[in-house]
């Protein structure tokens, strides 16, 4: 039997003396909180309460397809904002627009408005002092969700704690006043909201009024009441005085003042969308809307317990559909199962349109490799199958306001039958499945799918190769990508845009038993 080195061996039985000892704190004062029922006295609730008496129990919808809207939509709901702002978010960065919004939370919390921040604490890695100090302002408070011990470094604790620190809260969500919601799949970050230099995601979000906003602060509460969810203050232990809070206060006022005549910012202050919210005149498309959402006991408990899942109520929209299916994923990973369910909805007729992105757009190429294995399946059962093309900025339609940048799909909507659609931050893959928790609007509009139809389609058109078999040489079949350029079709016989190293690392990950963690 092979022996580690005594070096080593010394190394390892002190890495584990250290994460035995650091723990995470279980004694802290954490006082529990709600959602504000009786917010009908807002200037929000005014401003809508004509729609809304127009539309008894229905939920009004707006979808958000450009990254400036999604911004000016958070922005200009916080500026209305007067009694609440609940946010949570997976990734919350420290960059252009996060740092514009976090601003317009302080000037929030300045005036009265109570701002509950919860984040998953993926991101925040060296962040602690920022969160702290803004938990330090007496109308603001940070709570951090499945959090990394402090005192140990993180990678550590990847290897020490997989299973349990690998399980996140992917959640998506920001409530203003308990009257207007946005949900979908954007986290805080330039590369959500096209401000990024050299990369964006295309995205979908939705803001909702009525009915459905409810269950998002239902949805809400239950998180930020949870267990796993630590008040940023159990977590830093330095004292946070006054100046600290001034401090913060002035590096985004100073940040917010630089900016001012920054393209993008310049292009939110023109924002049509901002002068509706502040007038009240959005035009919202009307349906049934109810909220699908994990229980955060899901990243505490077994992996078989299927009842704390969202996938069961996804799972009866799947079952229920008998003419078209259209199914948006920015990462997908069908596995054997969905790949069989797929192939059996060919077999009865029905229509199965996929868009996901390629090799050379996705920004996390395992997970990649992962869907690849289940190409061919999907093409010999007719599955129309499109991958995103990178380039944003050559002939297409998804264009950026900050210039050339390469995109990215990041976008989780299905469309059942056009009349029904899902929008939230749930991929078809085994991560969103089993690992995170995942939410989501299941919205019955024709109005609503209709749009979301149209979007598929015009993104498949314009910035979409389409998969087909085509005869090979050796008698059977390959995978062929075609790619619009305006006068016909480019054809690639490999995975179009990237080098012959990556998609050799890429084809030798796809033997790896990894789908679990895709």
């Amino acid at each position: 039997m092979n022996r580690l080195p005594f070096k080593s061996l010394i190394l390892i039985l002190i890495c584990g003396g250290i994460v035995g000892c650091a723990t995470l704190p279980e004694d802290y004062p954490r006082s529990p909180s709600r959602a504000f029922a009786d917010t009908h006295d807002t200037t929000l609730a005014r401003r809508m309460g004509d729609k809304l008496q127009a539309h008894p129990g229905k939920t009004g919808v707006v979808l958000l397809e450009s990254g400036a809207d999604a911004f000016v939509a958070r922005a200009a709901l916080s500026i209305a904002a007067e009694k609440s702002i609940d946010a949570q978010y997976y990734l919350y960065h420290d960059d252009k627009t996060a740092r514009l919004l976090t601003y317009q939370l302080l000037k929030a919390a300045d005036r009265g408005v109570r701002v509950r921040l919860l984040v998953d604490d993926m991101d925040l890695g060296g962040r602690d002092l920022s969160a702290a100090s803004l938990d330090a302002h007496e109308n603001i408070e940070v709570r951090l969700f499945n959090p990394f011990i402090r005192g140990t470094p993180r990678l550590l604790q990847f290897a020490t704690r997989f299973g349990d620190i690998t399980r996140r809260m992917h959640n998506k969500s920001f409530t203003v006043d308990n009257q207007v919601s946005v949900v979908g799949g954007r986290n805080i970050g330039d590369e959500y909201f096209q401000a990024g230099k050299r990369f964006n995601f295309t995205d979908l979000d939705a803001m909702i009024i009525g009915r459905g906003v409810s269950d998002v602060s239902g949805s809400f509460d239950l998180y930020w009441n949870h267990e796993l969810a630590y008040p940023v203050s159990a977590l830093v232990t330095t004292s946070i005085a006054n100046k600290d809070i001034e401090r913060l206060y002035q590096r985004l006022e100073l940040h917010t003042r630089q900016l001012h005549q920054d393209p993008y910012i310049v292009a939110l202050r023109t924002s049509k969308l901002a002068n509706e919210i502040k007038a009240g005149s959005i035009s919202f498309d009307w349906g049934v809307a109810h909220l699908v959402y994990d229980q955060p006991d899901k990243l505490i408990e077994g992996r078989d317990e299927h009842h704390y899942r969202l996938i069961s109520d996804l799972a009866k929209e799947f079952k229920s559909v008998t003419d078209q299916l259209i199914i948006i994923s920015a990462y997908f990973v069908p596995g054997p199962l969905g790949t069989q369910f797929l192939e059996d909805l060919r077999k009865r007729g029905i229509r199965v349109r996929i868009i996901t992105n390629s090799l050379a757009s996705t920004d996390v190429a395992v997970v990649h490799a992962g869907y690849a294995k289940y190409r061919r399946r999907l093409l010999k059962a007719r599955v129309e199958l499109f991958e995103a093309i990178p380039d944003s900025n050559t002939n297409r339609s998804n264009s950026t306001l900050s210039g050339s940048s390469a995109a990215s799909l990041h976008s989780k909507s299905f469309v059942f039958d056009n009349d029904r659609v899902f929008i939230g931050s749930f991929n078809l893959d085994p991560r969103s499945a089993v690992e995170n928790t995942e939410m989501g609007l299941i919205i019955e509009s024709k109005a609503v799918a209709g749009k979301v139809v149209d979007w598929f389609e015009s993104f498949t058109m314009n910035n979409a190769y389409r998969l087909e078999l085509a005869a090979s040489n050796t008698g059977g079949e390959k995978i062929t990508w075609y790619e619009p350029d305006g006068s016909g079709s480019l054809i690639w016989s490999h995975e179009p845009e990237v080098s012959w190293w990556k998609r050799l690392a890429v084809l030798s990950l796809r033997v790896l038993p990894l789908d679990s963690q895709l």
